[in-house]
C-alpha cells in the first residue's frame, strides 16, 4: 500500500510539472504570435494559463478527469493553430537581411548570389549594395572563426570567414530576418518571430558593422583545419542557403540559430563534436576549440584571447577594403594541415 501511495504521488508531481511546462509554452505561443490585438492577446494567453493552473489543482480533487479532459482539448486546439503558421516568404524585411544568398557550384568554380557588400557609416545610414561574386575552391585556403559579443562573455554571434589564395574572404552569418524596425529578442524568437536568413557577405561589412558601428566586442580566431575541410564547411553552407531560399524556416534561440554552426565547425576540424556545455553557451566556444586542437597550440589561450580582439585594428582600419587584412595583423597564422 505503501509503495503504491508512492508512486500516485509521484505520478502525480510529473503530471503537474507537464501541465505547467504546456501551459507555460502554449501561453507564450499565445502571447506572441496569436493574431490579434494586444488585449486579445493576452486575454487569450490569460485564460489558458488559467485553465494550466486549474487543471494542476484538480487533478487532487473528484473533477480531475473533466478538467484534464479540457485542457488536452485546449491544448490540442494551440497545437493544431501552431502548425499552421509558416513563415513569411515576402515582407518588409529590414534592408541588410532583404535578401537570401544562393550559391551554384561547376566544378572548382562556385558562384554566389546576392553577396552582401554594404558600405555601413551608422546603424541607420548604409549604402546598400548587392553583389554575384565567383570563388575557385581549388584555392580556398583558410577557416577563421568570429565571435561577437553582444551580451556579456557567455553569449555571442558566431560568424565563420573563408580565406582563399590571394586574400579574398568571404564571411557567413546565421541571423534573425527581422521586418523593418523589428527587435532581435531570444525569447520572442522561441515562438515562430522571425524567419532565419543565412548571409554571405565581406568581412567589412558583416563585421565591420559589429565591431565599427555597434560597438561589439568581436574577436578573430584562426583555425586549423586542412583546406578540403573547410570546403565541405563552405559548401554545407551553400546547401542550406539554398534549401532556405526554396523554403523558409523561423529562427530559434536554442535549435536553429548561429550556434548551429558550431557543430559543423567542429566536424569541419575532424572533430566528432561530442557534447560540451560550451556548445550552447557558446561565449566559451573558444575555450572547447583550444582544448579540442582547432586552435594554435603554440600560445596560450590566455594569449590567444588577448590578441583576439580586433576593435584597435579595425577601428583603425575604418572599414577599407584592406579590412581583412588590417585586422588579422598581429595573428598567429594558423598550423599546417596534417
Amino acid at each position: 500500500m505503501a509503495l503504491r501511495s508512492v508512486g500516485l504521488i509521484v505520478s502525480a508531481i510529473v503530471l503537474v510539472v507537464a501541465i505547467a511546462l504546456a501551459a507555460a509554452w502554449a501561453t507564450l505561443a499565445l502571447w506572441y504570435r496569436l493574431p490579434a490585438p494586444e488585449l486579445g492577446r493576452g486575454l487569450a494567453a490569460g485564460l489558458l494559463a488559467l485553465l494550466g493552473i486549474a487543471t494542476a489543482i484538480a487533478l487532487f480533487s473528484p473533477w480531475r478527469l473533466h478538467t484534464l479532459a479540457l485542457f488536452v482539448i485546449a491544448f490540442a486546439v494551440v497545437i493544431v493553430w501552431w502548425n499552421t503558421i509558416k513563415p513569411p516568404e515576402h515582407a518588409d524585411f529590414a534592408p541588410d537581411v532583404a535578401r537570401q544568398v544562393t550559391g551554384v557550384r561547376d566544378g572548382d568554380t562556385l558562384t554566389l548570389t546576392n553577396v552582401r557588400d554594404f558600405e555601413w557609416r551608422s546603424n541607420t545610414d548604409f549604402t546598400e549594395r548587392w553583389t554575384t561574386r565567383s570563388y575557385d575552391l581549388s584555392k580556398l585556403e583558410t577557416l577563421d572563426l568570429f565571435m561577437s559579443y553582444w551580451a556579456g562573455p557567455n553569449m555571442a554571434h558566431v560568424i565563420m570567414s573563408f580565406g582563399f589564395e590571394g586574400g579574398d574572404q568571404i564571411a557567413w552569418s546565421v541571423e534573425v530576418r527581422r521586418q523593418n524596425g523589428g527587435q532581435f529578442s531570444p525569447l520572442a524568437d522561441l515562438f515562430k518571430a522571425n524567419p532565419l536568413v543565412i548571409v554571405a557577405a565581406d568581412e567589412r561589412d558583416v563585421v565591420g558593422v559589429r565591431s565599427n558601428i555597434r560597438g561589439e566586442d568581436v574577436q578573430l580566431y584562426r583555425l586549423n583545419v586542412p583546406p578540403s575541410h573547410a570546403q565541405a564547411l563552405l559548401l554545407g553552407y551553400v546547401t542550406d542557403a539554398n534549401a532556405l531560399a526554396k523554403t523558409p524556416r523561423f529562427y530559434n534561440s536554442i535549435t536553429t540559430n548561429c550556434t548551429t554552426v558550431i557543430f559543423r565547425m567542429m566536424r569541419a576540424v575532424g572533430d566528432v563534436t561530442p557534447f560540451d556545455w560550451r556548445l550552447i553557451v557558446n561565449g566559451y566556444l573558444p575555450e572547447y576549440a583550444y582544448d579540442r586542437g582547432a586552435l594554435d597550440s603554440r600560445l596560450s589561450l590566455q594569449e590567444l584571447r588577448a590578441r583576439a580582439h580586433i576593435a584597435t585594428r579595425a577601428l583603425a582600419s575604418g572599414l577599407t577594403p584592406d579590412f581583412p587584412q588590417i585586422i588579422r595583423d598581429g595573428m598567429p597564422s594558423p598550423l599546417p594541415a596534417e
